[in-house]
């Protein structure tokens, strides 16, 4: 206990040690995570003798995720504060307050103080997440892998009569999506300074659903939700398969368009490209815009590169440097962008001047994971984009011409571009066996040699994944 500062008045070592916790927690998992799913959490008991701590969740639903997705990071964190900690467990508050009415041994301890801590305590988040000021319209970097999604978000932003409703963005990770999100609830604010604007990832949205349903209350998750001026769900993916959730999803998003009221989804790829979303709310997810944040060339990133730098007084990146990270780092935005971060705060740390075998020595491990990036899911995608099919029949039993020919590019492309054995393409291409895929590869080395068309298609196709 001497590695916390418990001195403060009224409070116990125990608590003492739960604060320290949650502030370890909140800098490592970052503030949505944190919000979202440990925030809500409360110590109930920590029983010194057996070393284990029990924490109180405010539903069954989420003291399962919890336990499901966090506990080693909740063990790790009690032992950094208290080492002596063996276990971790979470619970219902209301399975919370019976464990701690029992020890190891399940037999009954003392009844009185158990008793006044028998009653549940109702534990009341916030709908939707904050705004991230960091994120604005002045310094979001525009060029023509994103100047459709950014002229469409400042439209919308601006509060006036819209002709799409729906707007719809979709690309990869850390291409900027959520970004534009946050900048359009700070721009609508900024103008509407009444107005309810209400940002939630589409996990937060069936998280928020399920405790509402389960605490006979779905009523006012209705109402406080179906209320926003402006509603954005980010990551809609997330509820693939959640058919409960879907149904909830699907008659909140015909409240807020039927009242005229803004809505912006986001996803990883297209609608007619998700899987598990019921095609009612696919249908309605094509009434609006649908727009793409597709990765930033070369150009782009230089730009984001210069954007980045003049808010960093004092740091001093040569233009080499500049032009190798916007080279060499094509994965995402987020990893461009922190990959600068690095290198600048390094130098300042270690009184060093920048230059470009400093930049290599720092970004060694990010860039050697930059060498062999290129997932199986990207190269489906863009050959999809390419040949203009879905990307779902890069894994139907369709072998029409037209759809066979690019999977075979694919297959190809997947063999020439990324690590992965013939047997792990096979089953990312709907189950085939890797007889097929060494198929496929001969036929496109073939086919190169003889049709000039085919082999400038998988050139293209080469320079555009590998940035």
């Amino acid at each position: 206990m001497e590695a916390i500062d418990d001195a403060a008045a009224g409070m116990s070592p125990d608590e003492a040690a739960w604060i320290a916790v949650r502030d370890m927690l909140r800098r490592s998992l970052g503030a949505r995570s944190f919000d979202g799913w440990l925030k809500p959490l409360g110590l109930e008991r920590f029983d010194a003798d057996t070393g284990i701590v029990t924490l109180a969740a405010p539903s069954d639903f989420m003291a399962s995720w919890v336990a499901t997705h966090f506990t080693d990071q909740l063990r790790q964190a009690w032992r950094a504060v208290l080492p002596h900690v063996t276990e971790v467990q979470v619970a219902a508050r209301s399975e919370a307050v019976r464990l701690a009415s029992f020890g190891a041994d399940s037999g009954p301890v003392a009844e009185p103080a158990v008793a006044a801590a028998a009653e549940p305590v109702a534990v009341v988040t916030p709908i939707g997440t904050p705004l991230e000021p960091r994120y604005t319209f002045d310094n979001f970097v525009v060029g023509k892998a994103n100047e459709v999604a950014y002229n469409a978000a400042r439209t919308l932003a601006l509060g006036g009569p819209v002709t799409f409703n729906p707007l719809f963005l979709h690309g990869g990770t850390g291409l900027g999506k959520t970004h534009l999100m946050h900048a359009i609830g700070q721009d609508y604010l900024a103008r509407h300074p009444n107005a309810r604007v209400i940002y939630m990832s589409a996990e937060k949205f069936m998280f928020e659903f399920v405790s509402a349903m389960r605490a006979k209350d779905t009523l006012t998750f209705k109402a406080r939700l179906r209320s926003a001026d402006l509603l954005m769900i980010d990551d809609v993916q997330f509820i693939a398969g959640k058919d409960s959730t879907q149904e909830e999803f699907f008659h909140t998003m015909n409240e807020i368009i039927s009242a005229g009221r803004r809505l912006i989804i986001t996803a990883d790829r297209s609608p007619q490209d998700l899987e598990g979303i019921e095609s009612r709310i696919l249908s309605r997810l094509g009434w609006g815009l649908v727009a793409d944040v597709n990765p930033a060339d070369f150009e782009l990133r230089l730009n984001i590169i210069d954007k980045k730098l003049e808010g960093m007084a004092g740091a001093k990146v040569p233009d080499d440097v500049a032009m190798f990270l916007a080279k060499r780092i094509s994965a995402n935005v987020r990893e461009l962008e922190g990959a600068l971060n690095r290198v600048v705060a390094y130098a300042t740390l270690l009184d060093r001047p920048i230059d470009m075998d400093f930049a290599q020595e720092t970004l060694s491990d990010l860039l050697r994971a930059n060498q062999r990036r290129i997932t199986i899911e990207e190269i489906q995608r863009r050959v999809s984009d390419h040949y203009r099919i879905r990307q779902t029949e890069m894994s139907s039993a369709r072998r029409a011409r037209e759809v066979a020919r690019p999977r075979q590019v694919a297959m190809y492309l997947s063999k020439q571009l990324t690590p992965r054995s013939l047997p792990e393409i096979g089953r990312r291409f709907g189950g085939r066996d890797h007889t097929t895929v060494i198929h496929a590869v001969k036929q496109i080395e073939k086919l190169r040699a003889q049709d000039a068309e085919l082999d400038a298609d998988v050139r293209l196709l080469i320079r555009q994944l590998e940035g």
